[in-house]
């Protein structure tokens, strides 16, 4: 949790005024590097942002010369050893992944129940929705809202009713490469934009991240293991960023250091509603695995249909779909759908032990969907950068800053 909430000390009157605050916007904390560096940043030609969303004050130097520029620093660099271990001592972040099909409901108004489920500080927030709500900008300023200050909107997009939103310490937005996005839909129509994937890459300091939000078809295994493939291979990430050596040209997941997959992936328990029922009735404590024996993506995945090389942190959380809004009570229509672990967050890494799951649950409190949000909280090792990755610099969405302050401070 920011550390502004954590100790409940946090005062409106701290919040700028309307006039002033723009002003208080750009002063996050810089990068501790040498005069050398920003003398030679600070006289290389400017472009302009061609994004309408940034701000009149928002250029950006020729990629080709900031990258020449970056690359002579040596260990001044940005993205250095120097200042890898000065913001991270021991090398880890602490990533915060979060699923959520909304049926297309609005949002409820609370959301601190999913986004601050514990006490520690997060880094960056992925946040990802399926049949999301129906104004996606209100999604975003409450996300902000909800996380405060400290928190900026790195990046976001959408594929009809996906959305994929992060956010991330503002601090960090000094040593986070420029974004690269992209989706595909894995519908027959593909102006029919329910069912796909939203794809996100970006570096931090010198470690590769893919962000995949997926919402799968329904029915037969085989739909979604073709789901599956149509996405691995038509996501082209990356573009700027450098990719793993070795990687496979028709799996994009092979050419980042961490990838993080989540979404409403559609995988059901393949027993009766009734057997279901009767396993959900003895089930003690939180061990699920009398339920998960029978989860249809488990074995999708052990017998290598899908997921190669994805890990999943035990389930010790009920079904999270499907519900009567509302409710706590499974599905009561004619279709009787049987419960199940619709939603889920995978990750990849490249190296074994880099990535640590501290958390992995759902959010039973949030009831206005069919479905229960899970979120995931990970530790990620990180490593130093090698100078040639152009960086997003302090461009972000300032607008929803600016909106997501302003209603924290009326709340108060």
């Amino acid at each position: 949790m920011p550390f502004w909430r954590k100790t409940k000390k946090y005062n409106v009157s701290q919040i700028p005024d309307k006039g002033n605050l723009m002003k208080e916007i750009p002063t996050m904390e810089e990068p501790n590097i040498s005069l050398q560096t920003f003398s030679i940043i600070k006289d290389m030609p400017a472009e302009k942002c061609s994004d309408p969303s940034h701000s009149k004050s928002c250029d950006i130097g020729s990629k080709n010369t900031k990258k020449s520029a970056i690359r002579s620093l040596g260990s001044s660099a940005v993205i250095g050893a120097k200042e890898l271990d000065r913001c991270f001592p021991n090398r880890r972040l602490r990533l915060y992944v979060a699923t959520w099909n909304m049926e297309g409901k609005e949002f409820p108004q609370n959301l601190e129940d999913l986004l601050l489920p514990s006490d520690d500080t997060k880094d960056i927030y992925v946040i990802g929705v399926q049949e999301g709500c129906p104004n996606r900008r209100e999604w975003e300023i409450k996300l902000k809202e909800t996380l405060g200050p400290h928190y900026v909107l790195y990046h976001s997009s959408g594929l009809g009713v996906l959305y994929l939103t992060i956010f991330i310490r503002r601090e960090l937005i000094w040593f986070c490469s420029e974004v690269e996005h992209t989706h595909v839909t894995t519908r027959l129509f593909h102006h029919v934009k329910t069912k796909g994937a939203l794809g996100v890459a970006f570096t931090v300091f010198g470690t590769s991240f893919l962000f995949i939000n997926s919402h799968m078809r329904f029915g037969a295994v085989h739909k979604r293991i073709q789901d599956y493939k149509t996405i691995t291979e038509g996501l082209r990430l990356p573009q700027i960023i450098p990719e793993r050596i070795n990687s496979n040209a028709l799996d994009v997941t092979s050419r980042f250091d961490r990838v993080f997959w989540f979404g409403d992936l559609n995988f059901q328990l393949k027993e009766d509603r009734k057997k279901v029922e009767s396993l959900l009735k003895n089930i003690k404590g939180r061990d699920m695995s009398s339920l998960l024996k029978h989860d249809h993506l488990n074995d999708a995945k052990n017998n290598g249909s899908i997921f190669v090389g994805f890990k999943e942190h035990t389930i010790e959380f009920l079904p999270t779909y499907k519900f009567d809004i509302g409710t706590d009570t499974y599905d009561t229509s004619e279709k009787q759908r049987i419960p199940s672990y619709t939603d889920r967050v995978l990750f990849k890494s490249q190296y074994e032990g880099d990535v640590r799951v501290l958390r992995y649950d759902s959010c039973p409190v949030l009831k206005t969907s069919d479905h229960r949000p899970v979120f995931g909280i990970f530790e990620v090792k990180l490593r130093p950068g090698s100078d040639n990755i152009p960086l997003a610099g302090g461009r972000f969405d300032r607008k929803i800053y600016l909106k997501g302050i302003r209603r924290l401070g009326q709340k108060k």
